[in-house]
């Protein structure tokens, strides 16, 4: 019997539109001589959506929009019930990056119904989506990062020029600033002057109620993809090469202007310590399944740990799947079934855990 995946999309977050573009990228991928494909949308206030047994290729992903009159709630109870085949082997894709998606609240939601699924769990996910409590575990872990700092929207308004002098003197510029607990660069400003901070923290606080701010690191930035449960492997190395000072959100999804150089372009040692570093970022966040993980590396291959993304975009310009084809040979699709093997193989070991105390 072809289990059945359930690939969610979508979703209550500003990359809203990046999910349906890795969403349709997995959907096409999946072999339906073995899987039986249920997307569900989830619109930008929270309604899921069931599109039905979904046969057909997605030339656009905004074909996966759909709309309902139900409430949260009853949408939600609607795909538990009447939707979600209980009987039959199941797993879910989560396929939405940021808010409600990758920062473990619907990784928890799952774990209460005892679904299995894809990807990274309720504490790697919300460490990985919050980067002052990512930041927090690599520096007790001597994971090697930029200098940085965290601010919280109460503190910043008691005193706005307070923390303005306060992150100077902690900081020197050019400066990062961004939102703690957003991805696909949404948010982020790069800063010289007091002018420009200011107007950077605004932005910021516009999507979080805390921001990072890091020192600019003169390198370039290398992506790892790290794939595994208790035994993770490393990817190689690759970069991109861009017109944009950084990777900003139209670099990722819009513009088209990058170009992937996989391996990139390092010393053999060099290599070997940004895979090594990868791994170790990997298992501090105690992450299972997938990850991507960005490195800065500098001309005199100092190496710095930018973020770590657990839930990273599946686009066609996304690095995750080209980096494993350019490393063992691996297709999109054997990625995506591969990913799935983990999701059941994880799901076995939690259902073998005791849950109350034996007494004998």
């Amino acid at each position: 019997m072809n289990i059945n995946v359930y690939v969610l999309c979508g979703g209550e977050s500003v990359e809203h539109e990046v999910s349906l573009k890795s969403a349709s990228a997995i959907i096409n991928s999946l072999d339906r001589k073995r899987y039986n494909v249920y997307p569900i949308y989830i619109t930008k206030t929270g309604i899921w959506c069931n599109l039905g047994l979904w046969n057909k290729a997605i030339e656009d992903p905004e074909e996966l929009i759909s709309e309902s009159s139900d409430s949260v709630v009853d949408s939600i109870g609607k795909f538990l019930i009447h939707d979600y085949r209980k009987d039959e082997q199941n797993i879910v894709i989560p396929a939405l990056h940021g808010t409600r998606g990758e920062d473990g609240t619907i990784q928890g939601f799952l774990e209460l119904m005892d679904i299995p699924y894809v990807g990274n769990e309720v504490l790697s996910s919300a460490a990985g989506m919050d980067k002052a409590i990512m930041h927090d575990l690599f520096e007790k872990h001597d994971i090697p990062q930029t200098k940085y700092v965290s601010i919280r929207l109460h503190r910043w308004k008691e005193d706005e020029i307070a923390i303005y002098s306060w992150v100077e003197e902690k900081l020197a510029y050019p400066l990062y600033v961004k939102p703690a607990n957003l991805g696909s660069s949404v948010g982020i400003n790069r800063v010289e002057n007091r002018e420009e901070l200011e107007e950077a923290f605004k932005e910021a606080f516009l999507y979080d109620v805390k921001i990072v701010v890091e020192e600019e690191v003169v390198a370039r930035e290398m992506q790892v993809s790290v794939i595994g449960n208790e035994y993770p492997k490393a990817s190689l190395p690759g970069e991109f090469i861009m017109e944009r000072p950084f990777f900003d959100y139209d670099a990722k999804y819009i513009d088209n202007k990058i170009i992937p150089v996989v391996p990139a372009r390092l010393e053999p040692d060099t290599m070997d310590r940004v895979r090594e570093i990868a791994v170790k970022a990997f298992k501090v966040l105690n992450c299972y399944g997938l990850a991507r993980v960005d490195i800065f590396v500098t001309d005199d291959n100092q190496i710095f740990v930018n973020e770590i993304n657990t839930m990273p975009g599946f686009t066609p310009l996304s690095m995750t799947p080209v980096l494993w084809g350019a490393t063992d040979g691996t297709t999109y699709s054997q990625l995506v079934e591969r990913l799935i093997e983990f999701g059941f193989e994880r799901h076995r070991q939690k259902k073998s855990i005791l849950r109350t105390r034996c007494t004998e």
